[in-house]
């Protein structure tokens, strides 16, 4: 039987592992969520940001970013300025599954 270890002497993160454990997220979007609540609250968290430190893409960063809004991790508000125009968007990042807004916007 192989042997594991792990030494832990810095630069670790304590999170739930909730998300290591739901069945329904892809390997994906669990290790995108890890990284995600690993990062510092001020980070660039735009699919561009994200890339930055990931091999993946945009592309492949915005659909593990949609699955796991669909999946209730993550609520993203769009801010608008006076004319429509998304100008920011405001990310809420989730350790378990979190219910969506019955009287939000919802989108397919």
């Amino acid at each position: 039987m192989a042997v594991f270890r792990i030494e832990k002497t810095r630069d670790y993160t304590v999170m739930s592992n909730h998300h290591l454990r739901d069945t329904g997220l892809s390997l994906k979007s669990k290790g995108l969520l890890s990284m995600m609540l690993s990062l510092p609250e001020d980070w660039n968290y735009t699919t561009r940001g994200l890339a930055k430190i990931c091999k993946e893409g945009t592309d492949s960063i915005g659909s593990a970013l949609k699955e796991l809004e669909r999946a209730g991790y993550i609520v993203r508000n769009r801010l608008r300025d006076s004319k429509g125009k998304i100008v920011d968007v405001e990310y809420v990042i989730y350790e378990t599954p979190h219910p969506p807004e019955p009287d939000g916007p919802c989108e397919d």
